[in-house]
């Protein structure tokens, strides 16, 4: 694992994991298909590609996300695990404050709203 944490409180530790500017941003966009370098980095964010490959490495040593094998004609991906799965409540938490809250925000799709991790990883299993 990565550095230790900064104390022993739960909230603490996983902001420690989870509480900078993107790394929910990109399991987000896991959830909602993207599978690729190319696919995060062309999310409407603009993540810069240094902070991407950080990103996808942190959560990659957090067991959040793995990384996916090469196909033929095709670069290797990365994928949820099902304790990256686990954070989805914690998004449509997110997603509903930020409906209520913040004016012209776009609504997420339904689908992710009422979907539970078992459902995102069956979902990502199909698009493989």
């Amino acid at each position: 694992m990565p550095a230790a944490f900064r104390s022993d409180c739960p909230i603490a530790s996983a902001l420690d994991i989870l509480g900078d500017k993107w790394s929910l941003v990109i399991i987000r966009s896991m959830m909602l298909g993207a599978h690729s370098f190319q696919d995060f980095h062309r999310a409407p964010e603009k993540i810069a590609t240094n902070i991407l490959a950080d990103r996808l490495q942190r959560l990659q040593a957090w067991g959040l996300i793995e990384t996916t094998p090469a196909r033929p004609g095709a670069r290797g991906g990365y994928r949820l695990t099902a304790s990256g799965a686990d954070i989805l409540p914690l998004l449509q938490t997110l997603a509903r404050w930020g409906e209520a809250h913040l004016e012209n925000r776009s609504s997420p799709p339904d689908w992710f709203l009422k979907a539970t991790p078992a459902d995102v990883l069956a979902r990502a299993s199909r698009q493989a």
